[in-house]
């Protein structure tokens, strides 16, 4: 228990606040983050995001839809489109899209997830 105080008194001082780690995150549009997929995510990673589209890399690009994705944390995916992943084919999108496109790019991804998980994926918000 002192020790999550201490973190939390720790996170305070360093700039960081509570008031910051209790604010919600805005709603996402995922119709906005459909058309983003439709037009720059679908060439890679396919239409039901099993990363079959019609681009092949080596290695493969990532199933949007398997557990691995879906379970990752949204700042987790966010970092990964942001600033690419070495050594795929994943480059980074910062140059192309904005903070805000990219986060409802993710939110559509999260509809992709397969039913049992209540289109959700298992990440944290």
């Amino acid at each position: 228990m002192n020790a999550v105080l201490v973190g939390l008194v720790v996170v305070a001082m360093a700039g960081g606040g509570l008031k910051e780690l209790n604010q919600s995150q805005p709603e996402r549009d995922v119709l906005s983050g459909r058309v983003i997929y439709s037009t720059i995510c679908i060439r890679c990673h396919g239409a039901d995001g099993k990363g079959e589209g019609p681009m092949k890399f080596t290695p493969p690009v990532a199933d949007l839809t398997s557990p691995a994705i879906q379970g990752k944390l949204d700042a987790r995916l966010f970092k990964s489109v942001h600033d690419g992943k070495p050594n795929t084919a994943m480059g980074a999108w910062r140059e192309s899209l904005s903070d805000d496109e990219i986060w409802d790019a993710l939110a559509y991804v999260r509809t992709l997830a397969p039913e049992h998980t209540g289109g959700m994926g298992s990440g944290l918000r």
